[in-house]
């Protein structure tokens, strides 16, 4: 979930909120103040949380060449995965094409996607932003949660928040009739890949979490939330917590002494560790413990695009070395520009650094950005990335062969 490129979203989202408030209160004659405030409820239950995803979730309206026959032909041929979208974040079905956002079943099946990782978003601090976030401040997922009416134990526990977008998905895909897959262990993953061979339009899905404070402080929590399909979690997010600093945070210190346990429980347990959104010093305290490859889920590399959103040339080599993979965002502040060929410049620049068989996608759609296309167009970073120069062996490594093997070698 990102913050510059969403912050002009988030404000214009809020202002519609505000409009629609002024014509339900000011427009009813004789009406009372009280059935007044009852149509502002109604209207914020009914439609407040499709205005905010529609402003926050957009896409760049750019002119985009055709992608070519020999990129058509190979990202058919290819196994595409995900490293992250935050989409049950959103009350939007997952089984039907949707009007607005970024990821959907029908979506995923277009774009041809085999593995997309669900990652869960618990909090996000009002004035949240990419140098400076206090953890603090007002909840907004928070108010999203009840504005969309989930379960009330949702509203303060973040726990619990989390465990609700576990069953959203472990839901969806009950009632796909076996086209949405979870994935937990690593022999659902080899089945489902066996079984995805003679059928291409399997999606397999598995769960991640942006931020351990998603614990409530209780390491206790893990269990509950691997007990419910999470296999992949960051230290944290956009903001210091008890578990570790953020790039994003006021101090952006390092691992703390539950964050060290945090670590070796979840290796323990077969979940990936995360480092996106990580502080400089949390990176480097978790390549050096780790005894499993790591991934950074979302990000952009300083190479190609600046900021402390992105990782450095150390920082790249360092993931490498446990294994792991760096998953390239499409988001502005990650690549620095709004087409596929952005992309694609990052993916060269990581690959020369760390080597083709580190580098993957991580989109973080619907995690409040603007991105040049929806999953149902992923071909246009294939088409990219034979333009980049890249053999097609590469591609189907970066595109999702190198997520397939990381996935494989973790899991419990």
């Amino acid at each position: 979930m990102k913050s510059v490129a969403g912050r002009t979203a988030q404000v214009k989202a809020a202002d519609s909120g505000v409009r629609l408030v002024q014509q339900l209160l000011w427009r009813r004659p004789g009406g009372s103040v009280a059935a007044g405030l009852c149509l502002v409820l109604v209207a914020a239950f009914i439609w407040l949380p499709g205005i905010v995803e529609q402003n926050l979730n957009g896409i760049v309206a750019t002119t985009r060449k055709p992608p070519s026959p020999r990129a058509r032909a190979l990202h058919a041929r290819l196994l595409v995965a995900d490293l992250h979208a935050d989409t049950l974040l959103w009350n939007r079905d997952l089984l039907v094409r949707g009007t607005r956002g970024h990821v959907d079943l029908p979506r995923l099946q277009e774009g041809n996607v085999a593995l997309q990782a669900f990652t869960i978003v618990t909090k996000a601090p009002r004035g949240m932003n990419n140098d400076r976030t206090d953890g603090n401040r007002f909840n907004l997922v928070a108010a999203l949660s009840f504005l969309q009416l989930w379960p009330p134990e949702t509203w303060m526990s973040l726990t619990d928040r989390a465990l609700y977008q576990c069953r959203r998905l472990e839901a969806a895909a009950a009632r796909s009739g076996g086209r949405l897959v979870v994935i937990r262990t690593r022999a659902d993953l080899e089945r489902f890949l066996a079984q995805r061979v003679a059928n291409p339009e399997l999606v397999g899905a598995w769960l991640g979490v942006e931020g351990a404070h998603a614990l409530d402080g209780n390491l206790s929590n893990l269990d509950r939330l691997h007990a419910a399909g999470v296999r992949m979690m960051a230290p944290t997010h956009f903001f210091d917590n008890e578990f570790g600093g953020s790039a994003h945070g006021l101090v952006k210190g390092g691992l703390t002494d539950l964050g060290r346990e945090l670590i070796r429980r979840m290796e323990q347990r077969g979940m990936i560790v995360d480092l996106a959104h990580a502080s400089p010093a949390v990176i480097d305290e978790v390549v050096a413990m780790a005894t499993r490859p790591v991934v950074v889920s979302h990000t952009g590399v300083q190479g190609t695009c600046g900021g402390l959103r992105n990782i450095t040339d150390d920082q790249l080599r360092g993931i490498a070395r446990t294994g792991g993979v760096v998953g390239i965002g499409y988001f502005f502040a990650a690549v620095c520009g709004q087409d596929a060929r952005s992309i694609a410049r990052a993916m060269r620049y990581a690959a020369d650094v760390a080597g083709v068989a580190h580098v993957a996608l991580g989109s973080d759609y619907d995690g409040a950005v603007s991105v040049p296309f929806d999953t149902a167009h992923l071909v246009e970073i294939t088409d990219a990335l034979l333009e980049e120069g890249f053999s097609e062996d590469d591609i189907a490594l970066m595109m999702g062969g190198n997520v397939r093997r990381v996935l494989l070698a973790t899991f419990p």
